[in-house]
């Protein structure tokens, strides 16, 4: 049986990295994370990842801190570095080629982010992760995740988080909370659901883009994914 998506871009949480801790990185979650990413690059998908910085730095109130706003989110970039670095890390010790490209220049580490290069890493089945979000402040990494998977030409966005899908309600707060199996941009829209921010969810509307919000955190569930099982909660048009 063919995979269902042939390039998909993984859009990762930095708080999923943290396991049971309180912050910073669990390395028994990469190490599970990395070994999900490579049963779906035996089949000759292509993965490319987006990681939020949460784990280590969030943008905060800038009244509480006296940091200003693009301040504090080129320090969130920073963090998403961080948190690339360690995937790369993880992916490696499965064998795996990888590319860590940042959107801020830090040739040490990252190679620059380069549309062309970054299609033909993944064309060579190097596994590729975009850090430093989108390069600039007052944009989340739900938006780099948008962009870049429009980008590259990704057939879907596949944001793992904690849940297994969209709810009508919060599903760890509300017991009577029901999963959507399919549901369209307009009724998230229109329902108010928390997907996306706003920015990154309608340029996934305007071009077409296919999201698939799914538990990352239960081994297997990514491969489920990828071969078109009934995995999380498709996000269509």
């Amino acid at each position: 049986m063919l995979p269902k998506y042939k390039r998909i871009l993984l859009k990762l949480s930095g708080e999923s990295l943290m396991g049971d801790s309180n912050y910073g990185i669990d390395p028994k979650v990469i190490a599970q994370y990395a070994h999900d990413i490579k049963s779906v690059t035996n089949l000759g998908v292509q993965v490319a990842i987006v990681i939020g910085g949460g784990n280590i730095y969030r943008g905060m109130n800038e009244a509480e801190t006296g940091i200003e706003r693009a301040q504090g989110d080129y320090m969130g970039m920073l963090a998403t570095v961080i948190n690339g670095m360690a995937m790369q890390s993880g992916l490696e010790k499965e064998g795996m080629y990888t590319r860590l490209q940042s959107a801020i220049k830090m040739e040490q580490i990252a190679e620059p982010y380069i549309r062309r290069r970054a299609i033909r890493h993944l064309e060579k089945g190097r596994v590729v992760i975009f850090g430093a979000g989108t390069g600039n402040p007052y944009f989340t990494t739900d938006t780099a995740a948008s962009l870049r998977a429009i980008e590259i030409q990704a057939d879907v966005i596949l944001k793992g988080t904690r849940v297994d899908g969209i709810y009508t309600a919060d599903p760890e707060k509300d017991p009577n909370a029901t999963k959507y199996e399919t549901i369209t941009f307009s009724e998230v829209y229109q329902k108010s659901l928390n997907v996306m921010d706003m920015t990154a969810f309608t340029l996934c509307q305007e071009n077409k883009l296919p999201i698939i919000v799914f538990d990352m955190n239960r081994p297997g569930n990514l491969l489920h994914v990828i071969m078109g099982r009934n995995v999380g909660t498709l996000v269509k048009g």
